[in-house]
């Protein structure tokens, strides 16, 4: 019976798929974006070797508060260690780290505009940072931006008061999904080894609600960003009603 409830919530999402086709978000006219790129080596560097800090941004036209929180939450996925202090700006954070970069060091980062619907606007911050070692890290985060209140949503902004703990226990849900999609439903090591956690890293997307993980969360390096769909007939009466698809 478990096993037979998580293989439905599995499907669930195939299932209200074809009827999230009969009907399209509100036709509100999207928002306005810009685009700022640029890629930086030290002066005077040439070769492959050479190290770079690549910038990216889809920003919002208008918008200058919600720009200034996509640059803090962008320099939040350079933060190495906790309690490090935050650059004071791209440019600071740009500067400083060609000046310490050793031969092949490189840092993207990227803020793109991944869908506009109904009432939000849902912006993905993405970042690489190689350092040396076998590999880089990588880093994720969602940004929900509510047009009507003219701000970034919390969790807590998200849900119907009193249903936090709901639906956490609804992306447990989805969390078992996960793990019987990708091998692992009777994988007791696996499990024990990569336990559920809890994210911030929520976007309410137009097909689902998606909660994203960083590396060496819920599963090894090798998995890369671990992804939990919540179809949302799951979170009715927990999610408030103005942020399901076509309702805002």
């Amino acid at each position: 019976m478990r096993l037979f409830k998580l293989l439905c919530f599995a499907l669930l999402p195939l299932t209200i798929g074809g009827c999230q086709t009969l009907f399209k978000p509100e036709t509100a006219q999207n928002l306005p974006t810009s685009q700022q790129r640029w890629e930086h080596r030290p002066q005077g560097c040439s070769g492959s070797e050479c190290p770079l800090v690549n910038i990216d941004l889809q920003l919002l036209k208008d918008l200058p508060q919600l720009n200034a929180r996509i640059e803090r939450e962008l320099l939040a996925l350079t933060v190495e260690l906790p309690g490090d202090p935050l650059p004071s700006s791209l440019q600071a954070y740009e500067q400083a780290f060609l000046a310490n970069a050793q031969p092949g060091w490189t840092s993207y980062l990227q803020a793109k505009v991944v869908e506009q619907h109904d009432r939000l606007v849902v912006i993905e911050l993405s970042s690489y940072r190689f350092t040396g070692g076998d590999h880089g890290i990588p880093g994720r985060a969602y940004l929900n931006y509510d047009r009507q209140l003219d701000k970034v949503l919390s969790l807590q902004d998200m849900l119907l008061p009193g249903e936090e703990a709901s639906f956490w226990e609804t992306a447990k849900l989805a969390h078992q999904a996960w793990l019987v999609a990708n091998g692992h439903g009777d994988d007791s090591a696996f499990q024990q080894s990569w336990p559920f956690e809890r994210t911030d890293n929520i976007g309410l997307l137009f097909g689902t609600v998606m909660l994203k993980y960083d590396i060496d969360r819920i599963a090894p390096y090798s998995t890369g960003h671990p992804e939990l769909k919540i179809p949302y007939p799951r979170l009715n009466g927990i999610l408030k009603p103005q942020y399901f698809p076509g309702r805002g």
